[in-house]
């Protein structure tokens, strides 16, 4: 992994306090940073994992989480999941699909796990789960697609 590259895991900043406090965080997203903010961290067995925690302002008029909150935080997870597979290149979604399994709750501890199934080149494929309090809430599947540098 390069630790000069601008988007990768090495880059992300570290929690220094707080739930979250050992996990990191990509600060150079706007629209995640003030969606989760999202934390991830790389396992023992070299995956990685993302949380955050359910908070009242992530749910829709019936009291449990926005499905366009569990999408946004899947998208970020395609990354997360991917972090090794991109080596610090720049990348972008090209498809993100989802299937809702159950409602989570404010509260919840909202995590993501995953697997890229198909890498290589530039376009990078990824499958994963998103559990609120370890009940399923969402399997997604993306494709990244790696940009050229210029």
């Amino acid at each position: 992994m390069r630790e000069t590259d601008d988007w990768g895991y090495a880059s992300a900043s570290l929690c220094a306090e707080g739930e979250f406090t050992g996990w990191r965080h990509w600060t150079q997203d706007p629209y995640e940073t003030r969606s989760g903010p999202f934390y991830m961290k790389r396992e023992d067995d070299g995956s990685y994992l993302s949380a955050f925690r359910a908070e009242p302002r992530h749910m829709n008029g019936g009291g449990f989480m926005h499905g366009g909150c569990l999408l946004t935080f899947a998208d970020f997870a395609l990354f997360a999941i991917a972090t090794e597979e991109l080596n610090g290149d720049h990348a972008v979604t090209l498809n993100l699909a989802g299937d809702f399994l159950g409602a989570v709750p404010p509260g919840a501890l909202v995590e993501a796990r995953g697997e890229v199934t198909r890498g290589g080149g530039k376009t990078i494929f990824v499958r994963g789960m998103v559990t609120g309090d370890g009940k399923p809430a969402l399997s997604f599947t993306g494709i990244i697609r790696r940009l050229t540098r210029r």
